[in-house]
């Protein structure tokens, strides 16, 4: 690397959602911090390809790292919305049982919920339901009101107001390409406007996403056990043409990690559908990703709704938009914890790698900035070690 030409407190490797937050909380910690963005805006990856749902914690294994960011982290978003005018609602959530087969399972999600420290599902019968949402057509569902939808967009540019206002910097159009500790600071290299630059930083957090592994690999010094390889899946979304005759979320029950094909709502009222689950081989950069809706996929999302909304129309369903999950496992691998890797994980000072942070990464987007302050000894632990909770 050539002599460095900035020197900073701390770099934020990404602005999506979590990089946002990330970046706020370390600037209003009081770090001279500069975000770096690759692309000509923030937000326009992982982040902006979601169904911007504020989730309540239901599925997550009891003590991951997910269950309890997700728990707290929803509280925390749902009092960021509110005291920062971000556009929200709490519509809630029915997750149905479609068949008598499935009861078993919706027990135990409720179990797992409980466990996860969400004491507010209401279970009920297909009735209940139905009177809840006429269309529905279950024999059992779980009810989460704590369950909400976001303008994601609108929240993205309030993490941006609140950094800024703190004094950090956004920088844009921005590519880390290589990481090396060099004494008691980080040497970054990176590429932006044709010309390569260097920075030294104390403090280096890696939430890049989807370039969030490849980046481990471009860090110098990194104990190979704590690099990651990237997987790519990509889940397509298809609109309802014509109003939505649900005023909630509807969700199957969920099967392994992938949540399956469920009913989500926008501010508007539209309804989407999605997304489904398509392993993408063969590519090893995250640039190679084709996010265009195959309109074939239609097919198997007629099968799947209409488990729980038989009524569907031929013909309602048109493609929307595509996103990428940010995965650190393959098809045939159990899904991972999220993984947020500092100093007493990997022992490199000063670094954090945000690794598999897919859903629930927007609702924990709060919980998980506050852990990486905690990671880099700029937070007591007991902030994010508790799963606080006011559905109770």
């Amino acid at each position: 690397m050539e002599k460095a030409v900035e020197m900073v407190d701390a770099v934020v490797i990404g602005a999506g959602v979590v990089g946002l937050a990330v970046a706020r909380a370390l600037a209003m910690s009081g770090l001279e911090t500069l975000l770096l963005e690759r692309a000509e805006r923030i937000g326009s990856g992982v982040s902006s390809r979601s169904s911007e749902v504020i989730h309540a914690g239901l599925y997550y294994p009891p003590g991951s790292l997910k269950a309890r960011v997700c728990v707290q982290g929803r509280d925390m978003l749902y009092d960021y919305c509110e005291s920062h005018q971000v556009a929200f609602r709490r519509c809630g959530k029915l997750v149905v049982a479609t068949d008598a087969a499935q009861v078993s399972g919706l027990q135990a999600l409720a179990d797992r919920a409980r466990r996860n420290g969400v004491h507010d599902l209401r279970w009920l019968d297909g009735t209940q339901a139905q009177a809840l949402e006429p269309a529905l057509t279950c024999v059992a569902a779980l009810a989460s009101p704590s369950t909400g939808i976001i303008d994601s967009h609108g929240l993205m540019l309030a993490l941006l107001g609140d950094f800024e206002a703190a004094g950090g910097a956004l920088a844009l159009c921005s590519t880390v390409t290589r990481l090396r500790r060099d004494e008691q600071v980080w040497r970054l290299l990176v590429q932006a406007g044709g010309a390569e630059m260097a920075l030294h930083a104390g403090v280096v957090v890696n939430a890049a996403g989807l370039w969030a592994p490849g980046l481990t690999q471009c860090t110098e010094g990194l104990p190979l056990e704590q690099q990651a390889r990237a997987h790519f899946s990509k889940g397509s979304y298809f609109a309802l043409a014509g109003p939505a005759p649900f005023s909630r979320l509807i969700y199957p029950l969920p099967q392994d990690a992938w949540l399956g094909v469920h009913l989500s709502l926008d501010l508007g009222g539209q309804a989407r559908f999605g997304p489904d689950a398509e392993w993408l081989h063969g590519i090893s950069d995250p640039q190679q990703l084709d996010y265009r809706v195959e309109a074939g996929r239609a097919e198997a999302f007629y099968a799947d709704v209409r488990r729980y909304w038989p009524a569907l129309p031929d013909g309602a369903l048109q493609p929307a938009y595509s996103g990428v999950r940010p995965k650190i496992h393959g098809p045939q691998t159990p899904a991972p914890d999220f993984r947020i890797d500092g100093p007493s994980q990997h022992g490199q000072p000063g670094l954090v790698n945000l690794l598999g942070i897919e859903s629930p990464g927007l609702t924990s987007c709060l919980s998980i900035a506050q852990q990486v302050l905690v990671s880099l000894e700029l937070a007591q632990a007991s902030s994010v070690s508790q799963t606080p909770s006011r559905s109770s």
